[in-house]
């Protein structure tokens, strides 16, 4: 493992000096983000991640989830271009969903899998694909299901060269690790951004394969709601479509996910506020660093 340096603390001073890109000109500039995920009875992690991604500067939008929910997410989130993938019997995304997922896959510029998926050999078999369609350059954002599936290959994305970012909870980074994560969160993100040769943003422990790391310290209990790690990677993802670089876009990400929920206190208390409700508050945040 690479030599470790001291975490530094996400202030607002941190990231006023690591500002983020602001691309000139139309949509196309702002990148295009394609998010992966869903099931039939979980289109609304999709739906959260997607919305964040716009919040946070991604130019255009793409879905692509199960096939029955379709129709309600292009209602929902008119702004993106819906694509309707084939389900298994139990509602999953389907592991082999033609070559339309592989065209959209090499025309996005970040591609966000996992939210809402479920069956890890579907999810898995959606991994290998997203890793063989996707451009050089092309972004991945990892999450859920997706993290479960790489588990089972910890090698598969190690010296690809594409930026890679993995968003564990602490039941997902026991998967990475084969162990139950310790006391020491940012030593845990260290490992798993060496073994994986990515970026990891674990509840706020943010790690570079360098060795470089940063710790979020705003984050509180109103975080840990349904649908709040979705709208975590969908943030991350829009970031990184803006121009942003990895290691950047999850320190922002990580600080701009907390601040928001800092900002539904004075309405809802520390817990209550909903997921959704994040998505509103995300482009103020970002704008008043």
């Amino acid at each position: 493992m690479p030599n470790r340096s001291e975490p530094r603390v996400i202030t607002p001073a941190l990231l006023r000096d690591w500002a983020l890109p602001v691309p000139s000109g139309g949509k196309e500039n702002r990148g295009t983000v394609l998010v992966v995920g869903g099931s039939r009875f979980t289109p609304g992690a999709v739906l959260l991640a997607g919305v964040a991604a716009l919040r946070a500067g991604a130019g255009v939008l793409q879905l692509a989830a199960a096939e029955s929910t379709a129709a309600a997410l292009s209602i929902q989130v008119p702004e993106a271009l819906v694509v309707g993938l084939p389900e298994t019997r139990d509602g999953a995304l389907a592991g082999d969903p033609g070559d339309q997922l592989a065209a959209l896959v090499a025309e996005a510029d970040v591609v966000a899998l996992g939210p809402g998926l479920k069956e890890i050999e579907e999810t898995a078999r959606l991994l290998h694909l997203v890793r063989d369609a996707a451009g050089r350059r092309t972004a991945l954002v990892l999450d859920a299901y997706a993290l479960g599936a790489l588990s089972h290959e910890p090698d598969l994305l190690v010296g690809s060269g594409r930026p890679v970012v993995l968003t564990p909870n602490l039941t997902e980074a026991r998967h990475l690790l084969g162990r139950d994560p310790g006391d020491d969160l940012d030593a845990d993100a260290a490992e798993l951004a060496a073994r994986h040769d990515a970026v990891v943003s674990l509840y706020g422990h943010i790690a570079a394969p360098d060795g470089q790391g940063w710790r979020e310290e705003s984050g509180d209990a109103g975080l840990g709601t349904s649908g709040s790690g979705d709208v975590r990677s969908g943030l991350l993802a829009g970031l990184l479509s803006r121009g942003a670089e990895p290691a950047q876009a999850a320190c922002w990400a990580a600080f701009a996910h907390a601040v928001s929920g800092q900002r539904l206190v004075p309405r809802y208390g520390r817990i209550g506020f909903l997921a959704r409700e994040l998505l509103d508050e995300i482009p103020h945040t970002i704008a008043t660093v």
